[in-house]
């Protein structure tokens, strides 16, 4: 399919998605400085646009691999993905580059592959101060890198060593979005700098989450438990929790310390995923609810981590391939004037799963990455 109406409408959205107006930006100054109240920050590479420049990023990838092949591409889709890419982080570098929340290792994920990209074309020692293909020279990228770092050695972990959700809740609920967020990030990190504690702090995520967080009947996750009342919540088997906890645990079977700790769990929860995929392609918005709606959100972030899988030798064509293929052609049907429908609004929390569908960042960025 022609992909050119989903990228520009990714890249618009990469520049405008949850940017506050001036409307937002005064109430909340009222709130704040007048009102002595708490209030949210304005976060400018929240989870949302995070997804979608991680998409963005590996659909360059892609193009850049077709080009080395003297394939046709579309030059001006290239070059409009190097600058919105260049745009966004350019908007959060002027204010300082704040790590707001452990949502944010998401965009964290594309500058640690700009950094790698631009250290591995590098034929002198001259590189770090070279702008890369985000905008940031190498040495801003490893600044940059170099705070998420930080910011995760500093955030709370429970008894286990997991990390809460939210850094100042007063529940220690361990959600399996953590997982899909922060564990590429952080197994990549330790593999690229050879820090091995990073490494092992991301597998160690997965492992407790298999732990804690999973219901034996079915072998799907719950959204999420607590180690402080040993409950688990939510919903069994919500479909972007699964999307999640295999984002996370993929990455994290990118070298031999994670594959000698998770490959069999790892096949355990694809086969338990996959056999709750619809006859149509689509995986539910809850995976067991095979007559409710389909979800793309759910069906493009199961789809993708089985794409990385199959890619990285984890899964053999016969385990992942016709999913793949199956997931892909569901979503294309859900395109519309580049638009990605038929996603579920955003979770509001353990079983609070608005059931209105539309076109939102979390279906489209995916999307891009498996179409």
């Amino acid at each position: 399919m022609d992909k050119t109406a989903l990228i520009e409408n990714a890249c618009k959205d990469l520049a405008t998605y949850g940017v506050w107006d001036g409307r937002t930006r005064l109430k909340r100054g009222i709130k704040k400085y007048i009102l002595r109240r708490e209030t949210t920050v304005e976060d400018l590479i929240f989870w949302p646009t995070g997804l979608l420049a991680h998409g963005l990023w590996q659909y360059r990838t892609r193009l850049r691999a077709r080009a080395q092949k003297n394939e046709e591409v579309t030059a001006g889709t290239a070059d409009s993905v190097e600058e919105a890419l260049a745009a966004y982080l350019a908007r959060w570098h002027k204010k300082g580059t704040p790590v707001c929340f452990l949502d944010d290792l998401l965009t964290g994920e594309t500058i640690l592959s700009a950094y790698e990209e631009a250290r591995r074309q590098s034929a002198d020692d001259g590189w770090l101060d070279q702008e890369t293909c985000v905008g940031f020279t190498g040495r801003q990228c490893a600044a940059a890198l170099e705070k998420f770092a930080a910011y995760v050695d500093q955030y709370p972990q429970n008894e286990t060593g997991s990390f809460p959700y939210r850094a100042g809740q007063e529940n220690g609920y361990v959600f399996a979005d953590g997982i899909g967020l922060a564990c590429p990030f952080l197994y990549r990190y330790g593999m690229v700098f050879e820090r091995q504690e990073y490494m092992e702090l991301a597998v160690r995520q997965v492992v407790n989450f298999l732990a804690y967080g999973m219901d034996t009947a079915t072998g799907l996750p719950y959204h999420g438990y607590d180690m402080t009342d040993g409950c688990k919540y939510g919903i069994i088997g919500w479909g972007r929790a699964a999307g999640w906890l295999l984002r996370g645990m993929t990455a994290c079977l990118q070298s031999e310390y994670g594959r000698e700790r998770l490959t069999e769990p790892y096949g355990e929860l694809v086969h338990a995923v996959l056999s709750y995929q619809r006859r149509d392609g689509y995986f539910s918005w809850q995976l067991q609810a095979v007559d409710g709606p389909a979800d793309t959100s759910a069906t493009g972030m199961i789809c993708a981590a089985l794409k990385q899988g199959i890619e990285q030798g984890l899964l053999t064509p016969d385990a992942g391939a016709e999913a793949l293929q199956a997931g892909r052609n569901a979503i294309e049907r859900a395109v519309k004037d580049g638009r990605v429908y038929q996603c579920s609004g955003e979770c509001l929390g353990f079983s609070q799963y608005p059931q209105q569908y539309g076109a939102y960042p979390w279906a489209l960025g995916p999307a891009i990455e498996v179409l």
